[in-house]
C-alpha cells in the first residue's frame, strides 16, 4: 500500500447502483454501497469510491460479491440546510476483485496510524457501558490528511479517554455504519447514518514512528 498508515480490507455484496462522483485529471470516480455482514448476522452498509479505471461495470452489479483493498478517506461537505460542513467518510478502493462465490466470512479489517486531533469524549451509558469517541487525523500524500471518527468500548475506552491531543496512536478495528436520530430546531426528527471505526485495539505509537502532524482544524458533526 502507498500509505500503510491507513488500510482497509473489506469484503461484501454490492447493494446500490454506481453513481458518478467526480473527475480528476480526466479520471472519473464513482460511488456505490457495499453490504458487509457481521458475525452477529446484522450488516454494515458502507460507501465506496472507486476509479473508473479499475472497475468492470458489466461484472459489478447489485448482488455481486467483491473484495476491496484500500483506505478510509474523508472530506468536508457543506450542508445548506444546516449551514455548516459535515465530515463525510468513504472507502477509497485501490483494488477490487469480483468473487465467483460468496466468502464464508466477510473481512472488515482497518489499521490507522495517526494523531488525535480533538480531546477524547469519554462517557458511560445508562447501563454502565464505557464509550470513548476519538477523531484521528491520518497523513496522506500531497500534504493532505483524512479525519476519521473512531469509537472505543470498555477498557479500550478507559485507555483512550486519557489520551492527549496530538498524540500519535495506532488503531486496529473495523469500519461500521450506525443509524441515529437527530432532532432539528423545529422539532422534526431525522434519521441519519454515521460511519466510524469500531476500535478493537488502540496503542500509543513509538516515538520513532512520528511524522509531521496534520492540521488540526476540522469540522465534524
Amino acid at each position: 500500500m502507498e500509505n500503510s498508515s491507513n488500510y482497509i480490507d473489506l469484503g461484501g455484496r454490492i447493494c446500490s447502483e454506481f453513481t458518478f462522483s467526480h473527475e480528476i485529471y480526466s479520471e472519473g470516480f464513482y460511488r456505490f454501497d457495499v453490504e458487509v455482514e457481521r458475525l452477529s448476522g446484522s450488516a454494515d452498509i458502507l460507501p465506496v469510491t472507486v476509479s473508473e479505471r479499475i472497475i468492470d461495470r458489466n461484472a459489478m452489479q447489485i448482488g455481486t460479491h467483491i473484495r476491496i483493498i484500500g483506505q478510509i478517506r474523508s472530506y468536508n461537505n457543506y450542508v445548506e440546510a444546516d449551514r455548516k460542513n459535515k465530515l463525510v467518510l468513504t472507502v477509497f478502493a485501490r483494488d477490487i476483485n469480483v468473487l465467483d462465490t460468496p466468502a464464508d466470512t466477510n473481512p472488515n479489517d482497518v489499521f490507522l496510524n495517526g494523531y488525535l486531533c480533538k480531546p477524547p469524549v469519554y462517557r458511560t451509558t445508562p447501563f454502565g457501558r464505557e464509550i470513548a469517541d476519538l477523531l484521528v487525523a491520518v497523513n496522506r500524500s500531497y500534504n493532505k490528511s483524512d479525519y476519521i471518527p473512531c469509537i472505543a468500548w470498555g477498557r479500550n475506552a478507559r485507555f483512550a479517554g486519557k489520551l492527549l491531543v496530538g498524540e500519535n496512536i495506532r488503531i486496529w478495528g473495523r469500519m461500521q455504519s450506525r443509524i441515529y436520530q437527530k432532532k432539528k430546531d423545529d422539532g422534526e426528527v431525522l434519521e441519519k447514518t454515521a460511519y466510524e471505526v469500531s476500535v478493537a485495539k488502540v496503542e500509543v505509537a513509538p516515538a520513532e514512528e512520528a511524522e509531521g502532524k496534520p492540521d488540526e482544524s476540522v469540522t465534524a458533526e
